[in-house]
């Protein structure tokens, strides 16, 4: 008899991939969340899982064998209390998948605050291409395949491995569930506020996903990473290997004067090994192809069959995607929301464009921006734009036009995204280039920009 799973916060990247695979194991799968928007809502509507609206406990009269929680949810939702009251058969979404997928696989983990996105995706599109169909779930979807996850062929799994905690009743990250046997571990900075108290304490996660690499096992480490180095000096069982663009690491690139980050030799332990041209933008996707590179050839990849993926490696859906040109106005979608990664996107699409206008625009949605934390480094973060535009809800919490003093008349404020369309749309010129930031759909901004672009006279 098919188990019925029922996955609750199904539209959440992590979650939705979960219910991808397990209706590719077999698995009866339904599923609700609060707000559903695509990539996730067109994937799941593909794979012809149900979902309901919303968290009433009137959806447990599906009677899963099981409720899968994602860490969206907390006590207080009705079909949580409900759940707990019947004394339902529940878990979480890590551990389900730990359990009924991972187990006898070799699991390739990629972590870190910033490019788990798109080293993951980079990565197993270099398995696909050596022809070892890998099991994989990416916090988004990879523009060489169909969906964000997928069961796929042993032994070899490729997982975004997420510092976020499992959920309300197992407060651990989500990847000290994994067990992997590669670990890619990319940076490590201060993020999700609302979970840890300070830098050290993600530290200490980093350090328990450490403990459970065999010696057996690989680890492909950001040289220059500071945090990670403390984090290594606190427990290390497992063979490592660095990459950097800097100093002495194992894997190197070497960027072309003329063409910048879009060609570069790569270069491990001094030697030459592989060229790879491509259309990314920024050094900072050449570091993760050095990652991706590095945890591919613990796989039996080679540098040379490495590369050659790489040149056809298509990007990740919102991650510099460009939604729409209008009257030569390029409108790009970007899930950029830490400062790190704000500056590292802008700085991208800087050596993309040169001198022609940068208009940012930001929704300060994610935890930790709406808790204030990186106020003072949010200015600074958007300085390579020439005007930024920033969405200011009245229930933000903090007062975000006054830690934005510093870039003057650069900046500019919006209560709503109507209000934001209406006041932007007027403003832009042809050759100018919009970069769209925010971790949500931004309330459709990008759609009823472009629209408000096409009725301009």
């Amino acid at each position: 008899m098919t188990q019925h799973i029922h996955i609750l916060g199904i539209a959440g990247t992590f979650m939705g991939g979960v219910a991808a695979i397990a209706k590719a194991a077999g698995y009866d799968v339904t599923g609700s969340d609060l707000n559903v928007y695509p990539p996730m809502s067109t994937q799941l509507e593909a794979l012809g899982i149900e979902f309901i609206q919303g968290y009433g406990a009137e959806q447990l009269s599906l009677r899963p064998d099981i409720v899968v929680v994602g860490n969206a949810l907390s006590r207080g939702a009705p079909v949580v209390e409900a759940m707990l009251d019947r004394g339902m058969a529940y878990t979480s979404g890590p551990l389900w998948l730990a359990e009924q997928v991972l187990r006898g696989r070799h699991v390739i983990a990629v972590t870190g605050t910033h490019g788990k996105t798109t080293t993951t995706a980079m990565l197993t599109w270099i398995l696909e291409h050596a022809g070892l169909e890998p099991g994989f779930l990416v916090g988004g979807v990879p523009g060489n395949f169909d969906g964000s996850a997928r069961l796929g062929k042993q032994p070899f799994f490729v997982i975004e491995a997420d510092e976020y905690d499992t959920a309300f009743f197992d407060k651990r990250a989500k990847f000290v569930h994994y067990r992997p046997r590669t670990v890619i571990l990319n940076n490590l900075e201060y993020d999700h506020a609302d979970i840890y108290p300070d830098v050290a304490s993600i530290r200490r996660q980093f350090n328990q996903l450490l403990r459970t690499v065999p010696a057996a096992g690989r680890l492909i480490v950001n040289a220059e990473d500071a945090e990670l180095a403390a984090t290594l000096r606190m427990g290390c069982w497992t063979p490592s290997e660095s990459f950097g663009l800097k100093g002495n690491a194992d894997w190197t690139a070497q960027l072309d004067k003329d063409a910048g980050a879009s060609r570069f030799c790569v270069h491990f332990k001094g030697r030459e090994v592989a060229e790879v041209r491509w259309d990314l933008l920024g050094e900072h996707n050449v570091m993760n192809a050095l990652a991706a590179m590095g945890a591919a050839q613990h796989a039996g990849i080679t540098p040379q069959r490495a590369a050659a993926a790489l040149q056809a490696f298509r990007g990740v859906k919102r991650r510099m995607e460009i939604r729409g040109v209008v009257a030569g106005i390029t409108v790009y979608d970007d899930f950029a929301h830490h400062p790190t990664a704000i500056e590292t996107t802008l700085r991208g699409l800087r050596a993309k464009v040169g001198s022609a206008r940068i208009i940012a625009v930001l929704e300060p949605r994610s935890n930790t921006m709406k808790l204030g934390v990186h106020r003072e480094q949010l200015a600074p973060a958007l300085a390579l734009a020439e005007q930024s535009w920033l969405l200011n809800p009245s229930d933000l919490g903090w007062d975000l036009p006054s830690s934005m003093r510093e870039l003057g008349d650069r900046v500019r404020f919006a209560g709503s995204v109507e209000d934001l369309v209406r006041e932007l749309a007027p403003q832009l010129r042809p050759g100018d280039h919009v970069l769209v930031m925010s971790n949500g759909g931004f309330g459709g901004l990008h759609e009823k920009l472009l629209a408000a672009l096409q009725a301009r006279p």
